[in-house]
């Protein structure tokens, strides 16, 4: 029997004192600290990284569904979708497909469940102000697009319906613009810029937008008139983009049928007609956002995973090791009453407070890198659900795999176990 053992109590009627055996599996275990430490260090490490890869995933999937949800409030995209037609030498050949400022404004007219509906035109232009210039993202507008983004202007205001009619040259500049062309935005308001050949007075300022995310900072951009951006800047009457606010997120769908079929009848397109057009809204960005997500976090997570099956294994190894140091000691508890199970149980025991431990140990360990994480920017949002479902596969593994070697101490003899050198 090794030094500092004790044989496992039994109570009255054959039963163990449960008490004293985790008394005696933590005694064991703690007289090794070093060795317990090395043997749970795989679950450590697959407990940790397990919740760590799942907080990453989650935390990137809420800071998409923010980004995406910044764009705006229930919001509806509709864009040309790409066709192709065939040349001489039977390649398969992009054709040019737009929108139009006619279809912009029969959808306006006749939604019944998009109370705003903007077109957009979109181009690169090299806008030049007093302290330089910058290659900028002009955007051709109706007033009715901030609201369906859910845009505030912070100083001066927005250009409205008459702006649009008059074609007028003036602006609405994102807080980055205003700081690289004009050195902050209070000395932007009243100024004039050239975008392109034409100069625009800047009459309003847009509050901070949520950054976009990937390098694309929302805030540097320029929003001029719709049709001021297509006769004067564009030379063109076609749209990249047309967008539209629902009342409601339940009336998405409606909304949705209701803009095909609307554009069907522009187009003139039949019912068995393939449509030229896409429709897709915030939800479903999301969505689509969300599952590549998702499915990248599962892999991370299954990769992460692998190390508590080796980590079974060390546990597996060292209660073998264990189960054979400890055999005279296995002889005298079974002399002095202990039975077959009362022996399973203790090694037992020792393997699952192993595995617990190392989750414990792991858990810690996750909640500082994501802390780490958040002080780096890195969003991390630990799901309780992972951190339970992660505790009780440890267990389960401290269970699987010692289960052999407490086995195999259970099946010892007697007088062979006290006769073992």
């Amino acid at each position: 029997m090794e030094a500092g053992s004790r044989p496992v109590v039994r109570r009255k009627g054959g039963g163990v004192n449960l008490f004293q055996m985790l008394h005696s599996c933590l005694r064991n275990i703690f007289r090794n600290r070093m060795r317990s430490l090395l043997t749970s260090l795989g679950i450590i490490i697959g407990v940790g990284s397990v919740i760590i890869m799942v907080a990453v995933g989650e935390g990137a999937q809420r800071e998409i569904k923010n980004r995406i949800t910044a764009m705006g409030t229930n919001l509806i995209q509709i864009m040309p979708r790409r066709i192709f037609m065939r040349n001489f030498n039977s390649a398969a050949m992009p054709r040019p497909n737009y929108l139009t400022r006619a279809e912009a404004a029969k959808l306006k007219a006749e939604m019944s469940y998009a109370p705003a509906v903007s077109g957009v035109t979109q181009r690169s232009f090299t806008v030049i102000g007093p302290q330089g210039n910058a290659s900028v993202q002009v955007m051709g507008v109706e007033p009715e697009y901030l609201a369906i983004r859910n845009w505030n202007i912070e100083s001066g205001y927005c250009f409205a319906g008459e702006d649009l009619e008059a074609r007028n040259r003036v602006a609405v500049l994102g807080l980055t613009t205003a700081a690289n062309i004009f050195g902050g935005a209070s000395e932007a308001l009243g100024q004039r810029i050239r975008i392109g050949t034409n100069h625009f007075m800047v009459i309003g300022i847009l509050e901070k937008k949520v950054d976009g995310g990937n390098g694309n900072d929302q805030d540097d951009v320029i929003m001029v008139p719709l049709d001021t951006a297509l006769y004067r800047l564009n030379n063109s009457r076609n749209l990249n983009m047309i967008a539209m606010s629902v009342v409601s997120e339940e009336y998405m769908e409606a909304a949705q049928r209701e803009a095909e079929l609307i554009l069907r009848e522009a187009r003139k397109l039949k019912d068995t007609d393939t449509a030229n057009f896409e429709i897709m809204n915030s939800s479903e960005i999301i969505e689509m956002a969300s599952e590549t997500s998702r499915s990248l976090t599962s892999l991370l997570a299954a990769i992460a995973g692998v190390s508590l099956l080796v980590g079974g294994i060390g546990i597996m190894n060292i209660m073998l090791v264990s189960v054979t140091e400890r055999t005279r000691e296995i002889g005298l508890r079974m002399a002095v009453g202990a039975r077959k199970r009362d022996i399973l149980f203790q090694f037992l025991s020792e393997s699952v407070i192993l595995s617990l431990l190392g989750g414990l140990i792991g858990i810690g360990m996750a909640v500082l890198v994501c802390r780490v994480l958040a002080a780096l920017s890195i969003p991390a949002a630990i799901n309780p659900a992972i951190v339970a479902a992660a505790v009780l596969f440890a267990a389960l593994v401290g269970i699987s795999f010692g289960y052999y070697p407490a086995r195999k101490a259970s099946r010892l003899y007697p007088i062979d176990a006290l006769r073992y050198e």
